[in-house]
């Protein structure tokens, strides 16, 4: 089972300020601690929305609209996210849980979400051998 722990944003991510050298050491030694159990996929932090951009399909069939950064309401922009793979839910809550304070000064909100597997939306035999067919190649494509 694969969950996304999204780190939201703050007022101050949202102002590219930057972790303390403190808040770095105690992510680092919770990102080894994942590594060494085996389950950490990916972790990355995201730049401030002020250099993204929003793509929205206000009518069905019409064209897509671009809308640049930044965006209001820094608490429901995702400043970033840690991608692990675990047994349970409740392994999944328990590194949640061992997350330090991502923003530090108590600011610090995490989602936590399952991930979709391939086989929970694709019920069409075609589909989802195709699927797996396309992650074989990005797989190839990562080691050339």
């Amino acid at each position: 089972m694969r969950f996304m722990m999204i780190v939201k944003a703050t007022a101050d991510s949202e102002a590219g300020v930057m972790p303390s050298q403190e808040l770095i050491n105690a992510m680092q030694k919770y990102n080894e601690e994942l590594v060494k159990a085996g389950v950490l996929l990916t972790a990355d932090g995201l730049q401030p929305s002020s250099s993204g951009l929003r793509i929205s399909y206000p009518e069905p069939g019409g064209k897509p609209k671009l809308v640049d950064g930044p965006f209001t309401e820094a608490k429901e922009i995702i400043a970033g996210y840690t991608l692990i793979e675990v047994k349970s839910r409740e392994e999944a809550i328990e590194w949640a849980l061992r997350m330090p304070d991502p923003h530090g000064f108590g600011q610090g909100e995490i989602e936590l979400r399952q991930v979709f597997e391939m086989e929970d939306i694709m019920v069409n035999p075609q589909t989802l051998a195709k699927e797996v067919e396309l992650r074989k190649q990005v797989e190839e494509q990562k080691k050339a």
